[in-house]
């Protein structure tokens, strides 16, 4: 979001959810805010949004992308965007009550960058509980072997959280998942405390990238 137009940006959680419903070939969409750091933050950051969404056909997304006006006025208030577009290997869970992305489970190529995005609506009388446990797991990104970009995203502040993050390859993605300590501590605190009233986890991948992301493109000479 460029200096000062931070209100506005703000604004388009609620105002641009009547366009986007008329969207011819759009399946699935979700505005996001997003947070400081790179995982689950209590601290909002006023200046960066996300558009998540799935599409009837790539040329519905190619026809949205290139020439509808709300994203000529998204060019107009920003001074950086980041578009990926994404092919889903497997996703469990639900996100508003749906898988939006996949029933199936595809491996992913070898030795092909990853992106993974995990949500989650955490329960009102679990949400003290789950900031308590969780911004260590979220810190633990900074030291992850393989992460080429992730960011914390939200659709509610506190109680509707997700991070999206790419990966060099899936071996790191897992190395992090899987043997980090911290993280797996989440992942067992998750099921012991009923953390979650609903969840969603899902990889994909990453087709290919258009622009910048804190000023580089993090895919560059991976796709």
């Amino acid at each position: 979001m460029k200096p000062g137009h931070w209100r506005w940006g703000l604004a388009q959680m609620g105002t641009s959810v009547p366009t986007l419903q008329k969207v011819k070939g759009l399946n699935f969409f979700k505005l996001l805010g997003s947070g400081q750091g790179r995982g689950f933050s209590l601290k909002p950051n006023w200046f960066r949004y996300g558009l998540m969404a799935t599409w009837e056909s790539p040329a519905a997304a190619e026809d949205f992308y290139m020439g509808h006006p709300l994203l000529e006025e998204y060019r107009q208030h920003t001074f950086e965007q980041y578009n990926l577009t994404l092919q889903p290997l497997q996703a469990h869970g639900l996100w508003s009550g749906q898988n939006p992305f996949t029933t199936q489970t595809i491996p992913a190529p070898a030795n092909a960058p990853i992106a993974v995005l995990t949500r989650a609506s955490i329960r009102l009388t679990k949400a003290i509980d789950f900031w308590r446990h969780v911004p260590q797991a979220s810190a633990s990104l900074d030291h992850a072997q393989g992460l080429l970009a992730s960011i914390g995203l939200g659709e509610a502040p506190f109680l509707r959280q997700a991070t999206f993050s790419l990966w060099r390859d899936e071996a790191c993605m897992k190395e992090y998942a899987y043997r980090m300590a911290a993280h797996r501590e989440v992942i067992k605190n998750t099921r012991a405390r009923g953390w979650y009233s609903e969840e969603l986890f899902a990889r994909f991948t990453p087709l290919s990238s258009q622009g910048t992301w804190n000023g580089v493109d993090p895919l560059a000479r991976l796709l």
